[in-house]
């Protein structure tokens, strides 16, 4: 959610463009946060992945975006990585290399960059208003059904189809499993559940429910400032209300926003492992 990278990131300051420079897709971090960490907790090799930047063909556009698959596995199923609103760097890219190294397709696109350069800003309130409230649903959708395309073609199973997402990312990954009934599972941490409506976001996740048929798994945190635990009890009701028993929602008590940002305060470290344990069993299930 858009408010809660405000709240979880007072600390960062004007950084000058200077001081940040981004050589590729995946590298480096978003000006924004850099004021508040910069390095991760965690740092996964590349060592037995094809990984790096690719361009993924969008109709006429060339989307950039970060892949990182098993090296010589044909087969391998497909997760979509959906941002928080900084951008495709350096954590993000971990993010895939690690579902590469547990068997998986992983591509993370810069949703954004039609909009603008995230990782080029380096306050807050200047990327949301000049890049993410200018981000329609409808692109984003478009754009992660291009990735499952070029998925294709690159040898993986995009029938065996699964997303995560971020924060932002987190609210993607309840539409995508709104918009794709192909999508065999996602797991959305901390995503904005409701929100107000407009011509780019003219629907949210608790809007949507009815129509998820994929299982997905729901992380939140119970001391999440921004998503408040009656709006995660809307989802839950709009999720039975609809039928659907196969998803799921986690809330870990007393956690904070983005609790699994390694590179951020609000980073959580038993909370975070234990989220990417039951997403790792998520996908298991369901991407076999």
């Amino acid at each position: 959610m858009i408010e809660q990278e405000i709240d979880s990131l007072t600390s960062a300051r004007e950084f000058s463009r200077r001081d940040f420079v981004q050589t590729s897709v995946g590298s480096g971090f978003a000006a924004a946060v850099l004021p508040v960490m910069a390095q991760t907790e965690i740092k996964t090799s590349a060592q037995g992945l094809l990984v790096g930047e690719v361009t993924i063909p969008v109709g006429d556009f060339r989307m950039p975006a970060y892949r990182a698959a098993p090296a010589g596995k044909a087969g391998a199923p497909v997760v979509l990585v959906a941002s928080e609103i900084f951008g495709v760097h350096e954590h993000i890219a971990d993010v895939a290399r690690r579902l590469a190294h547990a068997g998986y397709f992983a591509i993370a696109p810069e949703l954004f960059v039609r909009q603008g350069d995230a990782q080029g800003y380096g306050e807050i309130a200047k990327l949301i208003s000049e890049v993410i409230a200018k981000v329609p649903d409808a692109q984003v959708m478009q754009d992660l059904d291009a990735c499952v395309a070029w998925a294709r073609t690159q040898g993986a199973d995009a029938t065996r189809l699964g997303i995560t997402g971020f924060c932002w990312g987190g609210r993607t990954t309840w539409m995508y499993a709104a918009h794709n009934p192909a999508l065999k599972a996602g797991v959305a941490w901390y995503g904005r559940l409701v929100g107000e409506h407009n011509a780019l976001t003219p629907r949210h996740p608790v809007d949507v429910a009815a129509s998820i048929r994929a299982p997905v798994l729901g992380l939140y945190g119970g001391a999440d400032g921004g998503i408040p635990l009656d709006t995660v009890e809307q989802m839950r009701k709009a999720l039975q209300d609809a039928g659907n028993r196969a998803s799921e929602i986690v809330v870990y008590p007393d956690m904070p926003h983005a609790f699994h940002a390694d590179y951020r305060p609000s980073y959580r470290k038993a909370a975070a492992e234990d989220g990417w344990k039951r997403l790792l069993a998520w996908f298991a299930r369901s991407l076999a």
